[in-house]
């Protein structure tokens, strides 16, 4: 759905029409084996548990590792998708039949569907994308409020509430999977919630590996312990959070060193359909100066980029520090090979660095979290970091 990897909804224009309270919310930024189930939710207690399920992931691959995606059906009989699983937004979105601008991806067809209900609410979003090779212009979707069952791996989730995209721009053309379900750290009604409400553990695990490495998965209710080594390091969810997976950090360092600028507490937003970092300028061009003078902005959409003759010769390690649920401090790393996004389009030798600038966010994706094993634990309100398994 989307083909660059920050999607941050602008506005939510055109009409509105006797939206009954329970619609799905459009708010966005912007996968049988060893599992085990932990992090069964009080909420859960007294109801038949659902046992932990993974799905394999696909990477988008773009020049870099832009975006992962897995399947799920959709409506009764069930309907084939792909989609990414986003841990920055909350809704989900799937091309309706009717919409004819959805050129590449399947649609889905409601009349062929017993269980679906439609709220009879529509609306337009308006994107701006600014990550990614070549940020683009603007993008847009055409919505409409609906219900129906979703299934993932398996675990069948009734009455989920998504979007119907009835039309979008060129610009998601390309994308490779059809659409986007939100796993946000606080989405009622999302699918993965509804799983929860039926008894799934209310806890997931990622493995986000580049394409070299292949075998990416999510597993739903538990964590798959053949995919990392060593032990899982646990971070408290900030609880300032606005129901996004938010840790606090307190300071930023590239090659261990650091500045006044980066030396401050911010609240960084994990976000896994997002594939570069987003920073506000000040602090994108406090680590950059740390990194290379050579690096300047590009355009006008927060992109950076230096000769491409040039990027191959920075070693830049990034760190960024946190407070562990033991009150410990923990640097999680990006390693210098994640510099490179890629040259840009309209200049192929000069090469697109990994920090954008986008005023009010601090967001990391999946430049980081494809080097860890990660766990996104709702129940404890935790995240947690573990080594990939050799």
């Amino acid at each position: 759905m989307a083909s660059a990897l920050l999607l941050v909804a602008l506005s939510a224009a055109c009409a509105v029409h006797a939206a009954p309270s329970s619609v799905p919310k459009a708010t966005k930024l912007s996968l049988s084996r060893h599992v085990l189930a932990e992090g069964a939710s009080p909420r859960n207690a007294g109801r038949l548990a659902l046992s932990p399920k993974s799905e394999g992931l696909q990477d988008y691959y773009k020049g870099t590792d832009l975006q992962w995606y897995g399947a799920i059906q959709a409506g009764t009989p069930p309907q084939n998708f792909t989609v990414v699983f986003d841990t920055g937004s909350f809704s989900g979105e799937i091309p309706s039949i009717s919409c004819s601008s959805c050129v590449n991806q399947k649609k889905f067809n409601s009349a062929a569907s017993s269980t679906f209900y439609d709220y009879h609410q529509s609306s337009t979003e308006n994107f701006g994308t600014g990550v990614g090779v070549d940020p683009s212009d603007y993008e847009s979707l055409t919505l409409s409020a609906v219900r129906d069952t979703i299934a993932i791996a398996g675990l069948s989730a009734a009455k989920t509430d998504f979007y119907l995209i009835t039309k979008q721009s060129s610009g998601f053309n390309s994308d490779p999977f059809d659409g986007i379900f939100g796993m946000g750290y606080d989405g009622d009604g999302t699918v993965f919630q509804n799983l929860v409400n039926q008894g799934l553990p209310a806890v997931f695990g990622m493995w986000l590996t580049p394409k070299s490495v292949g075998g990416a998965e999510l597993t739903l209710g538990g964590i798959d312990s053949t995919k990392f080594s060593g032990p899982v390091t646990y971070i408290p969810i900030d609880p300032t959070t606005q129901g996004f997976w938010q840790l606090v950090s307190s300071q930023y360092a590239v090659n261990g060193k650091t500045t006044s600028t980066l030396k401050k507490t911010t609240h960084v937003i994990f976000d896994s359909g997002t594939s570069n970092i987003v920073f506000p300028k000040a602090v994108a061009e406090a680590m950059y100066a740390l990194i290379s003078p050579d690096i300047k902005p590009v355009g006008t959409k927060g992109a950076y980029g230096i000769s491409c003759s040039k990027i191959s010769s920075l070693t830049a390690k990034l760190d960024f520090t946190f407070t562990t649920t033991a009150g410990k401090a923990f640097n999680l790393t990006i390693p210098p090979q994640e510099l490179n996004v890629g040259p840009f389009a309209s200049d192929p030798s000069t090469c697109q660095t990994l920090i954008n600038a986008q005023s009010g966010y601090y967001i990391l994706g999946g430049s980081l979290l494809k080097h860890y094993y990660s766990v996104w634990d709702q129940a404890n309100s935790r995240m947690g970091f573990a080594a990939g398994a050799p």
